[in-house]
């Protein structure tokens, strides 16, 4: 998978900016002040792959979905992204809009377990690799 293009980061900057609702809320949770031992990073990109939220030091990606991701042409390019990730070492937990609107404290228990169960890459406060760079697949 090649690196990231000057397009793919403006459209990660762009989808930063129109977060959904769904988004909003989590990322309030997520964000470094409240999840002070789990970096994790809003629309991220890897490769061709836009992340709606991503921690690096345990190469989890978390998806929120809304009902655009219902229909069946929608699941198989779900599908082979969630394969193609899964090649880079990469996780991806997907979450529904719902579950994050009506149990957020049930949506961050699962978020944090499927954290809690993933190695980590590196120390999130002493990160091996800077912020500007994407860790290798290899590592």
């Amino acid at each position: 998978m090649r690196g990231r293009t000057p397009r793919i980061q403006q459209a990660a900057k762009q989808l930063r900016a129109e977060m959904t609702s769904a988004e909003q809320i989590l990322w309030t949770e997520l964000r470094p002040s409240r999840m002070k031992d789990l970096r994790i990073r809003r629309q991220h990109a890897i490769g061709r792959f836009i992340l709606d939220f991503y921690c690096p030091a345990r190469m989890l990606a978390v998806e929120v979905d809304g009902g655009i991701h219902d229909g069946p042409d929608q699941a198989e390019r779900d599908a082979a992204r969630t394969q193609a990730l899964a090649a880079l070492g990469i996780e991806v937990l997907r979450i529904r809009n719902e579950q994050v609107e009506h149990d957020l404290e049930g949506t961050l228990r699962l978020i944090r377990g499927a954290a809690d169960c993933r190695p980590e890459r590196f120390a999130a406060s002493t990160s091996a690799v800077p912020a500007n760079e994407e860790p290798s697949a290899a590592s």
